[in-house]
């Protein structure tokens, strides 16, 4: 049944796609694109809560909306709409008696309007003054009554409009990150190494010239698992981690603690800067799926300024 479920599904979603008429969708982009005042969506029922989903992305990504329950605009809150505005008015029939009721009234302001509907002989769609056909050909439940294709049809059609306008405006990382300050997506916007990285007395540091015997302490007290090898500048020329003393050992016993740390290091070693996003260091740690790199140097104009360890990206809750 599930399979079923799913082929019809994507059937029905298939029909969308190759009947949407793309040409009046950039028609309703364009005058988003040029709106002066407020995007602003209502519907009633499941079309009232895609049309909240809608503005919530237009907002976060650099456009003017907002979303009101159809029945607000007549208790006081149509006062917010103006000449300047866009009303989209969202439903499946496109005969919601509360959405063919507020018409009136937005109009008496001067506000355009748009109907997302799938009936274009409807009462919304020949009374606004431009409309969008979605196509939905059924909705996926037997009695093709509940509210499912064409739910998800509206929501494609609001994802499209969100990113059409976030791409005509241009809107840059850097503008999404000042709209996602909390949560995983602001942490992977803003969340750079300095802010996770071990620095000053807590950096796992040696000179070329050290006997490993010497360092272990540092090694073993620092908790990072390696090594980084300074010179006097405090430059990077090196690491030794954990791995590379059990290969020592294995290979040269016990005698290899009195070997220096120059001869020991890797000089191979890969580093980042402390304001690299930390989101972009986990991706470079884990680049080589056969052999992640779980702990990093940082380094600053040339000098050691911190470690970073595959612990803390994991602990601040980047993966």
């Amino acid at each position: 049944m599930i399979k079923t479920l799913f082929e019809n599904a994507q059937k029905h979603l298939n029909y969308f796609f190759e009947h949407i008429d793309t040409e009046s969708v950039e028609d309703v982009v364009r005058q988003c694109n040029s709106c002066e005042g407020l995007v602003v969506l209502t519907g009633v029922g499941k079309s009232g809560i895609i049309a909240e989903k809608i503005a919530m992305t237009l907002i976060s990504t650099g456009t003017r909306a907002l979303y009101l329950p159809a029945m607000n605009f007549l208790h006081g809150d149509i006062g917010i709409i103006s000449d300047k505005d866009i009303l989209i008015m969202i439903s499946k029939s496109g005969e919601s008696e509360e959405l063919l009721n507020l018409l009136p009234f937005v109009k008496n302001r001067n506000c355009k309007t748009i109907a997302i509907v799938s009936n274009t002989q409807s009462r919304l769609s020949k009374s606004c003054d431009t409309s969008i056909c979605l196509p939905v050909e059924k909705e996926l439940c037997s009695f093709n009554l509940v509210p499912t294709t064409s739910t998800a049809v509206q929501l494609i059609f609001g994802d499209v409009l969100a990113v059409a306008l976030m791409k005509n405006r241009e809107f840059a990382m850097d503008d999404y990150a000042l709209n996602h300050p909390a949560g995983a997506i602001g942490k992977k916007i803003f969340l750079k190494i300095k802010d996770l990285m071990l620095d000053h007395q807590n950096i796992p540091v040696c000179s070329p010239s050290d006997k490993l015997l010497d360092v272990l302490v540092e090694l073993s007290n620092k908790k990072c698992g390696a090594l980084l090898v300074a010179d006097h500048d405090r430059r990077l020329v090196g690491i030794f981690t954990d791995g590379d003393l059990r290969r020592a050992l294995q290979s040269n016993g016990s005698s290899v603690l009195e070997q220096n740390m120059e001869s020991l290091m890797n000089t191979a070693v890969s580093f980042l800067s402390s304001d690299t996003l930390a989101w972009d260091a986990l991706v470079f740690m884990q680049k080589d799926p056969s052999k992640w790199i779980t702990v990093l140097p940082i380094v600053d104009d040339g000098k050691i300024v911190g470690i970073l360890r595959m612990h803390d990206i994991v602990k601040a809750g980047l993966t």
